[in-house]
This record gives structure tokens, sequence and C-alpha cells, in this order.
């Protein structure tokens, strides 16, 4: 970050020479120095290169209007102004307010102007950079030698060794430099929350507009076990989406809990939706604990918000309604919600405290923002026991966490700080809408067919757009109005094959397109059976929307000539070559489409997550049971009237079909048959296997499941 960018009133001798001897002691400095052709350009080259630490121009010529606009991008941003004609008592007092410092055109002055520039930077630089990562940083350029772990010491012991060299030149020193122990007291203590790591969870807490934050540095995974630790003691019963990521799973399977579950809906593309606002209601949640063995009132509940498929809830209704002490967002893939008035209103830490409730938001922070992976942040509304929950947190966090996880959690909130971060957000924002109205375009006027998006048909506003019970084109039944929101940035594309609730006569199954896509360097966030999603994050550029929408074309074009797998998807044509022989893409495409019409798709897809399979004892018994080797193992279709010793969750979308301690019956076959379809594309189909955790592939083609022997 050391360039300038200097729009001068050229043409004027008295001050083109200042300018020059200025340009000369600015190099000298250490910056470089660039010159916009005008205002336009000046604020465009601010908007597109966020390493330009200052702007300096004639006041005389772009006085107030100019500021107003570079503070509209950057508040923070150093802006100098050379002024002869206009004397101080000509400036207002509000462009005394504005982020401005003011310096006469004079000659022989340039030294002493770029020192004056050069604190006014290292000021604007020292603003940006949170407390947590600027300790780490001063850190790393003192140099200490350290006889502690970790064992690297700064990259040292990798020159040592060839492999290590190489390892050493691919991240560069300073990666190795910020690995640091926890023996360092200037840094602080992430368990005991002190120092620099206090200072960066205020820091957090303050951004994301909560009361307490704090960093977990492996994954949201673990910040879910945490708050639900802390928030259900062995015995209570937790309400949880049926849709919950597994490592809520896996929550219930540590802790002596019972689990009722929030029913939420599906389509026929398999989307998932939301939950009906009368789960919320006390007198549902009362007639399923009165169902439930050894189930009592809960005081924890716990929902996914946003879904996979970017649906988000109406949550100041759930706050109000829903009768529990701590209410539970699992918030892993929208950590951006509180950086634009679209998502107001919808996300965990919107709006005021409540007496009497805690409100938890847990988020992905390496997911959406900028960050490294695993890093995660746990935002609390509410009064809690900080010396309690910090057990919990300790619980289930490292003693030597990695620093360079916790900078990067700290510097993506201070990214999303201000208006620059207010910007990224808007921009991203924007970027998803015309990628969504171009494929629309695209699919109007493009021969034959096209890909077509998840959305409304009227999107000229910005905003999370209403599930309307009145509309079709979400494909959800009976749903409550006011209620769910699709984020614009979470976009669903459509391949041919669905006609309403049935199958068409003929598809593309989205799989086929994704393994095209990701032969082009395309990788999907998640797959369905005829849909596609795609994350629109702040890392998205325009280069990259236009990777995509020219793969989308190339696709339909090399589709429409159907060209043999061979020489359309050469990856999968090597998954088998023998099958795929002289195999062209039309027929592979139609061959997957048959095969879901005759296990009858949408029917399938719709009982096999309205009937839940039958509790029979909780996740966490059942595990004590595997712990003590009471399991064994049957073929998948022997598996009804067993109860299930293993979650059995399917990717895509990775949420829990079948929990520990539960039983398919005959009531809920379609789950089974479900599993069965999706082992039997696999199986037809070389290549299309869908990873199926809780299942086992036997050398003779089979699959297995773990359920508990029965006595």
């Amino acid at each position: 970050m050391n360039i300038i960018a200097i729009l001068n009133h050229m043409g004027v001798f008295f001050k083109e020479e200042p300018i020059r001897q200025l340009h000369a002691s600015l190099e000298k400095a250490g910056y470089q120095v660039v010159y916009p052709v005008n205002d336009k350009d000046l604020i465009k080259m601010i908007e597109m290169n966020p390493r330009i630490c200052g702007a300096i121009f004639d006041w005389d010529k772009y006085p107030l209007t100019l500021c107003e606009q570079i503070n509209a991008l950057n508040e923070k941003l150093p802006v100098f102004a050379f002024a002869n004609e206009q004397s101080a008592l000509d400036v207002s007092l509000t462009e005394l307010r504005l982020n401005v410092s003011f310096f006469e055109y004079a000659l022989g002055m340039s030294d002493d102007i770029a020192l004056k520039i050069n604190q006014a930077i290292d000021k604007y630089k020292g603003e940006l950079m949170p407390p947590f990562t600027k300790a780490l940083f001063n850190y790393v350029e003192e140099g200490k030698y350290t006889f502690c772990t970790p064992g690297h010491m700064g990259g040292t012991a990798f020159q040592r060794s060839p492999a290590g060299s190489i390892f050493y030149d691919f991240y560069g020193p300073n990666a190795f430099k910020a690995d640091v122990s926890v023996s360092m007291p200037e840094l602080g203590s992430l368990l005991d929350h002190s120092g620099p790591h206090k200072e960066a969870e205020e820091y957090i807490a303050k951004t994301f507009n909560a009361d307490h934050s704090y960093i977990v540095t492996n994954g949201t995974s673990t910040a879910n076990k945490i708050v639900g630790m802390f928030s259900a003691p062995s015995g209570s019963t937790v309400l949880i989406d049926r849709n919950c990521h597994k490592s809520l799973t896996h929550l219930l399977m540590m802790s002596d809990t019972t689990p009722i579950y929030f029913r939420p809906t599906r389509n026929a593309y398999g989307i998932l939706g939301g939950i009906p606002q009368s789960e919320f209601s006390r007198d549902v949640i009362a007639t399923k604990v009165a169902a439930t063995p050894n189930a009592v009132m809960p005081n924890y509940a716990v929902i996914t918000n946003s879904t996979y498929d970017g649906l988000l809830y109406n949550t100041q209704y759930i706050k109000e309604t829903l009768d529990t002490q701590f209410i539970h967002f699992d918030s892993a893939w929208v950590p951006y919600t509180n950086f634009n008035p679209i998502y107001e209103g919808k996300c965990g830490m919107s709006g005021e405290a409540m007496p009497g409730k805690v409100f938890y938001e847990t988020q992905s922070t390496h997911k959406l923002l900028a960050a490294f992976s695993q890093s995660s942040m746990i935002h609390i509304k509410g009064d809690i026991d900080k010396e309690t929950f910090n057990e919990a947190y300790m619980m289930h966090t490292s003693t030597s966490p990695q620093y360079s996880i916790v900078a990067s959690t700290e510097t993506a909130a201070a990214m999303m700080r201000g208006n620059t971060g207010k910007k990224l957000m808007q921009d991203s924002i924007d970027r998803a809408i015309r990628f969504r109205k171009e494929v629309k375009r695209l699919e109007k006027e493009t021969e034959g067919w096209f890909f077509d998006v998840w959305q409304p048909e009227d999107i000229e506003t910005t905003e999370c757009w209403n599930l309307d019970p009145k509309d079709t084109w979400h494909g959800f039944k009976d749903i409550d109005a006011d209620h769910m929101y699709l984020d614009p940035i979470k976009v669903t594309l459509l391949t041919p094959g669905m006609d309403g609730d049935n199958l068409a006569e003929t598809g593309i199954p989205a799989s086929l397109v994704a393994k095209f896509l990701d032969e082009r360097g395309v990788v999907v966030e998640k797959t369905g059976p005829y849909n596609l999603l795609f994350l629109f994050s702040i890392g998205i550029d325009k280069a990259k929307s236009l990777a995509l929408l020219r793969a989308l074309t190339e696709f339909k074009r090399g589709f429409d000539l159907n060209l043999t797998v061979k020489n359309f998807i050469p990856t999968l044509y090597a998954e088998d070559p023998k099958f795929y022989e002289d195999m062209h893409i039309q027929d592979l495409a139609q061959g997957i489409h048959d095969m879901m019409k005759a296990f009858k798709l949408p029917e399938l897809m719709f009982k096999a997550f309205d009937v839940l399979p039958e509790l029979k004892i909780t996740p966490n018994a059942a595990w004590q049971q595997e712990l003590r080797g009471h399991t064994e193992e049957v073929k998948l279709e022997e598996m009804v009237n067993r109860v299930n010793a293993n979650m059995i969750l399917p990717y895509p979308p990775g949420v829990p079909l079948v929990l520990p301690g539960e039983m398919i019956t005959e009531t809920s076959r379609p789950v089974l048959d479900f599993l069965e379809m999706l082992c039997e594309i696999g199986t037809e189909f070389p290549g299309f296997e869908t990873d199926i955790h809780g299942l086992y592939h036997q050398a003779d083609g089979s699959y297995t499941v773990k359920v508990l022997k029965q006595d």
C-alpha cells in the first residue's frame, strides 16, 4: 500500500514545479506516484485499487464535491489539497470536517510536505489495522529469538531440509514468522481472552453488532459445539433444525440430551426450505415434547439461517415467538449480513436484545468473507455467565491456536467496517443481480433451451426477495407470508428436466453440468438433481462471473452438438473408458434422467423428507453403544426396523437423513428408497457416485450400514 495519486491543475508553471519537486520527494520516501487524468479517473482509480494510500489534488479546481466522493468510498483515506487562489477564510466548516489537509504551492517545501503526507499515511495504516493483527505484525518485525514452540522457529527449521525449503519458499517468510507460540505475553491469550486477543474480540463484537464475540480457530463446526455445550446441559431437551449441519448432530452424540426436531419444507428440486412459523409455537412444541420419551420443555433451540440454498428467516418473528432462553442461529453461510440494509431483521444480531433471552449467531468467517479456512466467530446478544461459557469454549479449542487464523478473522471484520465494507458488500450484491439478469436474458434470447434462475420474475429491486405464498417460482407449498427471503448473492441455476413438481420427458442432470464446469476451472458450491448453487462472495469479480457465463454457453453448444463424452468431458471418460466409449453426451444425460424418472424422484424426495425415521434412543445413547462395540454391519436394504448407529447424510446437501438412534420403519421407507436410488445411479454411471457419510461401499459393489445389535 504505497501508491499516491496526484490530480494536478497542469499548465500553470508556479503549480507544476512544486508538484515535480513533491513527486521526487515522495519517490525518495518509497511511494509510487500516479497521475489520473481528471476527477472521474481519480475516483475510479481509488475504487479499483485499494493500495492507494493518499490522494493529492488542486483545491482551486476540485473543491468540496471531490472530497465527498472520496469520502463515500473510503472515509479514512488521507486527502491532501493544494490551494493558492482560495484563502483559509474561504474554506467552509463542512470542508474542514472532511478528512483533508491543506498545503500551498511553494518551491523548496517538498520534503516538509512529503514528511507530513507520510505521517498522515502512517496514521491511516495504523487506523486500518485491527488490534491483534497490528500486535502480531509488530512482533514479527521485532524478530525475537525464541526457545519455545513451534519447533520450526519462524521457518528456520524448514530451511535446513531440501523438502522443507521447497515448502518454505512456497509460503514465504512471514507465514512462518507469524506462526508463534502462546508463550508470547505481548500478544495475550485466546483462551483467557486477554491482551490483543481480547481487544480483537471486542473489535469484532462492535463490528457485528454483538454484545460479545469469540474467535474460533477450527470452524463453525466447533463454534456450534461450544454454544450447544454451554446452553444444553445433560438431561435437557434440544429443539433442533432437522436440516442442521452435521456438527450439531455430533453435539447430540457428545451430550446426553434429547432432540426434538423442527420440520422444514423442501421443494421438488430438492432445495431446502424453511421451518413453518407454526413449528415455533409453544403449543406445537409442547405436543412434540409429550410424544417424545424423556423429553422436557426445551430451553435451547437451533435454527439454520440461512439455509444452504440462501433462504433467510424473519428472525424477529422467531425471537419473539420461540419460548426458549437460548436461540442459536447457525449462520455459517452468511457472515456478511450486518453490512447491508437488505439483511436487516433477517439475521441473529439484528435488532436489540430481549430481556430473559440470549441470541447466538455462529458464522464461518472463511466461507464468504476474506479469512483463512477454519476462521469462525460466535456472536452473542444478551447476558451469559462468561466464566462458564469460557469453560465450554476451552473444551473445544486448541491450547495452540493458529495466530494467522485469528488475525485473518479480525482482518475480515476490519475489511467490512465503514464505507469500504459497505461498498464491498453492495458490489457483491450488484454483481450477483447483474449475473442473474444476464442468465435470464440469454434464456429468453437463446434458441432451444438454456439455464434458468431460481428467483422471482421481477428482480428490479435490490432486496432479499420474499417467498410469497401466492407465487409458484419457489415451488414450496403452504408456506407462511413474510417469513422466508432469498439472498441475492446465493445464485441457484436450474437445468432442464423439471416440469413443475414432475420430471419432464427429457432432462439434463445438474451433475453432468458440474463435471463439465469443473473441467474448465469453475467449481460449483452445491449440485442438486437439476440445480446448481453458486456463491457470489466479495471475492467474485467480473472476470470470474464472465468465465462462468462463458462456460455455461459452451456447455449448451457442446450438448446441442451431441459431442462424445470422451471429447466433451475427458475426465469423466477416464473414470471408465470402456463404459463411455462412443457414448454421446445426450445419451448419458437421458440415461441418468430416465433412472430418476423410474424412481419418481420428486415424489420420492417429498416423501423421504416428510416422514422422519423413528427415534428409538438418543444419539448420545447410540454413540455409547457403538463405543462399547454393540454394533454390526448389515446390507443397506436390511436396515428397515433396525436402530441406526451412525448418522447417514448424502452430499449434497450434507444434512443428516438418518440420525444415530433412529429406525427406518415401513412408514419412513422412502428414506431408504432415496438412498438406494443414489447408490444405483453411482453403480450404473461411473463417476456419478454420491458421497454418503454412514454408508460403506463393499468390494462386491454392495453398501452396508452400521446398526445396533439386537438383544
